[in-house]
């Protein structure tokens, strides 16, 4: 056997050490657009310095391993200038957004290509009727400077070996300017905030490839990334105005939709915020953040839009019309199935598949009763009752004719919140009073026979979950107590006091009378049950198109402007 001697050990290591260098210079290729900086030669001048971080995945069938580049902005000569991705009132995504002191900063050469402050942000004061002047940003929410103004005011002495005073904030970044006011309200923050986003984002990114690599899943997580090639991973929601618990609702979803369809995602409050603030303000050198990638979102600037603040009264109508007008998203709701499949695979059902356009009838069709009994907004006791017994009778009468038809009276505080996602999941038509429960229908699948139900005290109206319906493909019916006719026009008869409003003759101002949020709301049962026959009747043999309403049918007059 042979043994190395002292002198054989020395020069295997000289070897292998000539091979290290050798291989290392063969390997690197310079770039000779690349200036090197004297005082620190392992840093360009000229462009921002990155770190590499391989990210490896050991499932198959997942992206290929990437690399994910964090950036650095100390040693730039020139600080990249911001510009929009993607802008509708009150939504808007920007590369490069700078924020010293409070203020978002537009660091550009050309303030006029960026549209109205009071359209992108605002002061983050909660919303009235009376108070929108208080509400119009100044150059303490939002400002422009020139690069010229960002070297002097951020900008070290490079060559000195001094660094740019601006950190960044790594990936992308949902920041949200909305007040409290609604944060804590399950229907505010899903359907409407959540909701907004993501079809901004999808619509957005719809065309190209983010600059963020999809995340990889080691094999222990059971929920693998979002069904979307482009949109970019979410690395971060700050709520800038909200504590700890003004985002969250009582029941929990909130937190339990967050958690479930963004698993990674970080959440800062305002006291992180103002840490934020605190850095860059009352220094005697200025700082800055540095945003890469970001989604602005401010309820009062969406609400400047007539879209919103005229018709609709949803955030998210502006980010959904603008992207459907596009034509980047779909009618029937496909850009939201991962969504949907995401939290119904927390939840321990089985996800969604993608939606065929022509849509389908379901095998089972089943009618889900959101029962508000036991909250402040509820049905007479004795028209509940008949409610349920209607419900029950047509299923019955359906099944006798050979038909699968399914009824399910849920209380949704009886359940949990995995159960309640599971119920939601498999109904095909919705029926409830008015409520926040019936956010729920954003996790149904929409087919042919897909639809909403909504009961509303005589004489009262509201667009939350009409528009939130119709915008997913599903049909919405209002029912005000004991008549139904859809022929109707916006305006009622003046001998009726209970009516039926549905697309295309819905009610076009919202209305709250004196009962709205009272526990004497009255439905006839029988009409509701005729409603529901008549619906599944004439989508099961009509054309395959029949289950959805367009809203751009509608809401084209109304435009962005």
């Amino acid at each position: 056997m042979f043994q190395p001697s002292r002198r054989d050990l020395v020069f295997i290591l000289l070897g292998a050490s000539c091979f290290y260098i050798f291989a290392a210079y063969v390997a690197y290729t310079p770039n000779p657009a690349i200036v090197i900086n004297a005082a620190h030669p392992q840093y360009p001048i000229n462009e921002p310095v990155t770190k590499t971080v391989t990210i490896v995945t050991t499932r198959t069938g997942y992206p290929t391993p990437t690399k994910a580049t964090t950036l650095d902005l100390g040693l730039v000569e020139t600080l990249p200038e911001t510009t929009v991705v993607a802008h509708a009132p009150g939504w808007t995504i920007f590369r490069n957004l700078y924020m010293s002191g409070g203020a978002l900063i537009l660091l550009t050469s050309d303030p006029s290509s960026f549209p109205p402050p009071r359209l992108m942000t605002s002061t983050g004061l909660p919303g009235n009727l009376t108070n929108d002047p208080e509400r119009i940003p100044t150059s303490r929410d939002m400002q422009f400077i020139t690069p010229e103004e960002a070297r002097v005011k951020w900008g070290g002495d490079i060559s000195g070996g001094d660094r740019n005073r601006v950190l960044t904030v790594e990936g992308t970044t949902l920041l949200y300017n909305d007040p409290p006011q609604f944060l804590k309200h399950y229907f505010h923050f899903v359907a409407e905030l959540i909701y907004g986003t993501w079809v901004f984002l999808y619509g957005a990114f719809a065309d190209h490839q983010a600059e963020s690599p999809p995340v990889a899943i080691a094999d222990a997580s059971f929920t693998p990334p979002l069904i979307s090639t482009s949109t970019p991973t979410i690395n971060r929601a700050i709520f800038i105005h909200s504590d700890v618990d003004g985002w969250r609702d009582a029941p929990g979803f909130n937190g339990y939709f967050t958690r479930a369809v963004f698993p990674s995602m970080t959440i800062e409050i305002s006291t992180d915020w103002k840490d934020r603030i605190n850095a860059t303000a009352n220094t005697k050198i200025g700082r800055a953040w540095h945003f890469p990638l970001v989604l602005l979102t401010d309820r009062s600037a969406a609400f400047r839009d007539p879209i919103c603040g005229a018709f609709t009264q949803r955030t998210a109508a502006v980010a959904w019309m603008m992207m459907a007008r596009q034509g980047k998203i779909d009618l029937i709701g496909n850009w939201w199935a991962s969504m949907r499949s995401a939290l119904l695979r927390y939840a321990g059902g089985t996800p969604h598949e993608d939606l065929n356009p022509m849509l389908q009838v379901p095998d089972t069709v089943v009618i889900t009763y959101i029962n508000r009994q036991g909250t402040r907004r509820h049905l007479r006791e004795e028209d509940n009752r008949a409610l349920i017994t209607a419900m029950e009778d047509l299923v019955d009468r359906k099944n006798r004719q050979g038909k699968k038809w399914e009824f399910h009276n849920v209380h949704a505080e009886q359940l949990s919140l995995d159960e309640q996602v599971r119920v939601a999941a498999k109904t095909t038509i919705m029926l409830g009073v008015h409520g926040n429960g019936l956010t729920h229908l954003v996790l149904m699948k929409p087919t042919r026979l897909s639809a909403v139900v909504e009961i509303f005290f005589p004489g009262g109206y509201a667009r939350d979950y009409e528009w939130t319906s119709r915008s997913l493909g599903m049909r919405h019916y209002s029912v005000w107590n004991d008549t139904y006719d859809p022929s109707l026009h916006s305006k009622p008869p003046a001998d009726s006091s209970s009516r039926s409003y549905t697309h295309p003759n819905e009610l076009q101002v919202p209305g709250y009378p004196d009962g709205f949020h009272g526990t004497e709301i009255p439905v006839y049962a029988p009409l509701v049950a005729q409603l529901i026959d008549d619906h599944v009747t004439a989508r099961e043999h009509g054309s395959p198109s029949v289950g959805f309403s367009p809203l751009h049918d509608v809401y084209d007059a109304r435009s962005l402007t």
